[in-house]
């Protein structure tokens, strides 16, 4: 938990609930408050839970030195960790398995968009929607931009899509129940992300059933696509025709008070310390 990433904050956060789920699930539990990018683990760890967000945590490093040093861990590999944190590789993967995504660009230079407005500008390997704008006017443009390559170096440009903001959680091979989120104002930032009270939830999603069963298709399909393992949840995005665009995949997704996978696991009938043991028995060295 913890981590040298923007995200730490929300990783203690995360850390803390997962440990005292683990405990009320018989575990004998650790807390390893990660400062750098390095790790040292207490002696006779037997299998490690990730709740480390953002870089070092999802990005397949952590789960290379565990790898190196044999201890199963939860969650990707390195390689699906990476491709799966980095937005560019998985828009990659997302055009080659034909997963509906919205049409983007790669930019170093804010005069070369060709996409027309409105338009959302974020960093390709940031989570927790840090560094992203949704850009509506020319006026804005260079801003968003200006602020969003400060963390990559590039930036993804991508076509907004209005309509509904839907997510789905995946524990092992099982979709959990769709999620709606309504956010202030339609957009999903990083308060109305983490602050209670500041989006509702609705689960499982009003949708009818076959939109529903697609929406959980796409997300096993996405998730399968990317090699992902154990846990993970996708972002949507269900346009007013019905049609859907996968935003991303989060590999490592928050396990805070106000965090989705949990919530869609409860509507199915799984209590936060059973999914926290579900995640835990997956845990492998691969």
């Amino acid at each position: 938990m913890g981590g040298p990433s923007s995200e730490r904050a929300i990783s203690l956060k995360s850390g803390a609930a997962v440990a005292k789920g683990l405990r009320a699930a018989g575990y004998t539990v650790s807390e390893v408050d990660v400062r750098d990018r390095s790790l040292s683990l207490p002696p006779g760890t037997e299998a490690v839970f990730i709740a480390l967000h953002g870089e070092f945590g999802e990005d397949g490093a952590v789960q290379e030195l565990l790898q190196k040093q044999r201890i199963p861990y939860t969650g990707s590999s390195p390689e699906a960790s990476r491709t799966a944190f980095d937005k560019r590789l998985s828009k990659h993967v997302f055009d080659r398995a034909a997963i509906p995504s919205a049409p983007y660009e790669i930019l170093r230079d804010p005069a070369r968009r060709t996409l027309p407005l409105p338009v959302v500008v974020k960093p390709p390997c940031q989570g927790s929607t840090i560094g992203i704008f949704k850009v509506s006017a020319e006026p804005e443009w260079n801003r968003a931009f200006a602020e969003s390559i400060r963390y990559d170096g590039e930036v993804l440009v991508e076509t907004f899509i209005p309509g509904r903001e839907l997510t789905v959680g995946i524990v092992g091979e099982t979709a959990l129940p769709v999620i709606e989120i309504l956010a202030p104002d339609g957009w999903y930032d990083f308060d109305a992300k983490y602050t209670k009270g500041q989006s509702r939830h609705l689960c499982p999603a009003p949708l009818d059933a076959e939109t529903a069963r697609r929406c959980q298709a796409i997300a096993l399909q996405t998730f399968r696509a990317l090699g992902c393992r154990g846990l993970g949840r996708v972002d949507f995005r269900l346009d007013p025709a019905g049609q859907m665009f996968v935003l991303e995949l989060n590999n490592i997704p928050g396990f805070t008070e106000t965090s989705l996978l949990p919530e869609a696991a409860a509507a199915a009938g799984i209590a936060f310390p059973e999914l926290c043991r579900r995640i835990m028995e997956m845990a492998a060295v691969n």
